[in-house]
């Protein structure tokens, strides 16, 4: 059996390595002519660590990495409406990662090797009773038993499975990324997210240790705004700060100066937040779809990345128990789904972030005294509890049950 993988991104090369551990052959089909080390940062929940640790690549990636120890959640005037732990704090027999995409992804290249294939940009699939044949931008062409687009929100093969899907779903929430380098702040290992939409929500957590001798930190950052009425741009666009700046000027807290984080950034990249509607399949023959080709979602409650890898672990699984090829694609697609659906749902309506929205409801953006004449602990606890079950990384489910793969 051979596969072909479009996109190396997290999920293709999640993929590939996956399939490997089951005696599955394949290569990946990358567009860029070459690696560069790009983005910002992102988090690696449990679920995902999971996964990642049964490839082997878990000692790796610690090393590159920080391991989150808590999440704090405030208003923006910094004070605090709850702190929780995360990863191993938390009980878990996994880490949460705070990582660069870029240090995740040369794990995962080197891990893959060379099953990647770079330069070779997918422009149309096509497929009979026996495969697929995927057509280059160069030309040229490769055929597989089958193909599993991991192409991303601009997915190739998800125009071919889908040609009259409409535009992307953009709601005016623009986003500004960046990385900074810093001192520590609070734990040192604390996942930072602050305010609120309306008057500027802001995500920040350091992604690599002592990067000087000074014992600075990379710090990754995302502030987020709504704009009713503003225009989607493009995607990944150098960022300009007095753009957003003047939303976070006074956010100086005595446990971190954020307006001083956001002001030094080595790096700003804009983006709209943007998702798609779920689809009603992924899968035709021998062709299927995997995450952000399959089900992208805004990027809260830190799971894109680990919905990608737990489709990749997924599929890999389908395809070691049958070897039928259509067969497991289809029982790949029963399985996953269904349960991104609705995480996608979920992060639409704010996810874990539904915490600071009822804060900034509840106060009419205003401080408060106490935190528990605002919202009880239940209820943020609740509110926390069934995101965690939605995505699929609340504890006891996660260590009970068996390997995707």
């Amino acid at each position: 059996m051979q596969i072909a993988i479009v996109g190396g991104g997290i999920g293709g090369l999640a993929l590939a390595l996956s399939l490997r551990r089951t005696g599955v052959s394949c290569r990946v089909f990358e567009a860029a002519p070459e690696l560069k080390p790009l983005g910002v940062g992102i988090n690696l929940l449990p679920h995902a660590m999971r996964e990642l640790t049964e490839l082997g690549l878990g000692a790796a990636l610690e090393r590159v990495a920080v391991a989150t120890r808590e999440a704090v959640f405030c208003n923006r005037f910094g004070q605090f409406i709850r702190r929780e732990p995360r990863g191993r704090a938390a009980g878990y027999a996994w880490p949460q990662l705070s990582i660069h995409r870029a240090d995740l992804h040369a794990v995962l290249a080197a891990a893959v090797g060379d099953a990647l294939v770079l330069g070779a940009k997918c422009v149309g699939v096509e497929q009979d009773a026996d495969g697929v044949i995927l057509k280059f931008e160069d030309g040229g062409n490769a055929r597989a038993d089958a193909a599993i687009g991991c192409d991303g929100l601009h997915s190739a093969v998800r125009r071919y499975l889908h040609p009259g899907e409409g535009p992307l779903s953009y709601q005016g929430i623009h986003m500004w990324r960046g990385v900074t380098r810093a001192q520590r702040f609070l734990t040192g290992a604390s996942m930072v997210v602050g305010g609120w939409l309306e008057v500027g929500k802001l995500v920040v957590y350091p992604v690599r240790d002592a990067i000087d001798g000074e014992g600075r930190q990379l710090v990754n950052w995302v502030a987020e705004r709504t704009f009713p009425g503003r225009a989607m741009q493009g995607w990944n666009l150098p960022g300009q700060l007095n753009d957003f700046l003047p939303t976070f000027a006074d956010w100086r807290f005595d446990w971190l100066d954020c307006a001083a984080l956001l002001r030094n950034a080595e790096q700003i990249l804009e983006t709209p937040m943007v998702d798609r509607e779920p689809l009603p399949y992924w899968t035709q023959g021998r062709v299927t779809l995997l995450g952000d080709a399959a089900h992208p979602m805004y990027p809260r409650g830190s799971n894109g990345a680990g919905q990608a890898i737990l489709d990749a672990r997924t599929l890999a699984g389908c395809l070691r128990r049958e070897r039928d090829v259509p067969a497991a694609l289809k029982a790949y697609e029963a399985a996953r789904l269904a349960p991104t659906y609705e995480v996608v749902l979920a992060n639409r309506s704010s996810g874990p972030d539904t915490l600071l929205r009822e804060v900034h409801r509840r106060t009419g953006d205003r401080p408060f005294g106490r935190i528990e004449d605002v919202i009880s602990a239940a209820e943020m606890h609740a509110i926390v509890e069934n995101y965690q079950r939605i995505a699929g990384f609340e504890r006891e489910s996660l260590e009970r049950r068996a390997s995707l793969a």
